[in-house]
């Protein structure tokens, strides 16, 4: 089936996805049906502001639904006044939340800031994340969620695709070894169990208690190897060799486009020779900011591979 497609939009405003959303079961609305399609029992209605209500989705009777407003509180308790908002969102019920704090560090003459981005949706499309990661699997496995870095001369969220590896050396074996390897995390264990406690039985309480206890480790920064990593694509320029490596990279032909110019628009805004840093971040505007069926998963899972991809090239 053909995904709808969108165009994320910026807001810096929790009550723009706030809205309240709700479930309606099919029974309630069909009482003189049987319903055989199990997989399929309830509706997901939200009232997106100043809109209609809107179905977003229609899911099994195990399905939960995680209101921002829930993940909204949660931020407020861990760094009280102390972040801004940057959320991109769709028409078709997807978000990406990034919450931008006040210290950070310097890529070139650039000054990021330190973030973190947490995604979620009510079309099932997206799952809730932490950098990257499924709360699900972190809950699961005791995980602590990474940091990514905010960049305001294009707005860009990025996350830290490289800090689950702790150590430069280990990163760098992995990408050597990265076409024998599927993937770099280890597979969930008790998934079925873990489905239980966080759909099935979810409360407000529950989430929210758990969801504190990963986040509030990330008051205070620290080293992180991603910034590590920015650091060395920055100091990478880019040589005639290069100029052809936007079109091998793992994205759309149209984005891939899109991403040329923005290359060049912020080698001239910046007075910058190209570099693969600028090149990751031209990709990663491009992802998050076009027109396309892909959804929010879809495109970090894309700007997450186009990271390792420039990441690898870099230190060949």
């Amino acid at each position: 089936m053909t995904y709808i497609s969108a165009q994320p939009v910026l807001t810096n405003d929790w009550d723009d996805i706030c809205y309240p959303v709700n479930p309606v079961w099919l029974t309630d609305l069909l009482p003189d049906y049987d319903i055989i399609a199990t997989d399929r029992q309830q509706l997901i209605v939200g009232e997106p502001l100043r809109g209609r209500k809107t179905i977003f989705g229609i899911q099994s009777a195990d399905y939960a639904i995680i209101p921002n407003v829930w993940i909204r509180e949660v931020i407020d308790k861990v760094f009280g006044e102390n972040y801004t908002v940057q959320i991109k969102h769709t028409s078709t019920g997807e978000f990406s939340i990034s919450i931008i704090l006040s210290d950070g560090f310097s890529i070139g003459s650039e000054s990021l800031q330190r973030s973190m981005i947490l995604t979620n949706s009510y079309n099932g499309k997206t799952p809730l994340t932490i950098q990257g990661q499924t709360f699900t699997t972190m809950a699961s496995e005791g995980n602590k969620p990474g940091t990514s870095m905010y960049r305001a001369i294009c707005q860009n969220g990025l996350m830290g695709w490289a800090d689950s590896f702790g150590k430069l050396p280990d990163y760098q074996h992995w990408l050597e070894d990265k076409p024998k390897t599927k993937d770099k995390k280890q597979p969930v264990k008790g998934t079925q169990e873990l489905r239980k406690i966080h759909h099935s039985r979810l409360t407000p309480e529950l989430f929210q208690s758990q969801l504190y206890e990963m986040l509030v480790g990330q008051k205070k920064a620290r080293p992180t190897l991603t910034a590590t990593i920015y650091e060395h694509l920055q100091q990478r320029t880019m040589t005639k060799a290069d100029e052809g490596m936007l079109r091998k990279l793992p994205i759309p032909v149209q984005l891939a486009k899109q991403a040329q110019e923005r290359l060049r628009l912020e080698e001239r805004i910046l007075g910058a020779s190209p570099s693969y840093w600028l090149m990751y971040n031209a990709v990663n505007h491009a992802l998050f900011n076009a027109r396309s069926s892909l959804t929010l998963n879809d495109r970090y899972k894309l700007d997450e591979r186009v990271f390792h991809q420039l990441a690898a090239s870099s230190f060949a």
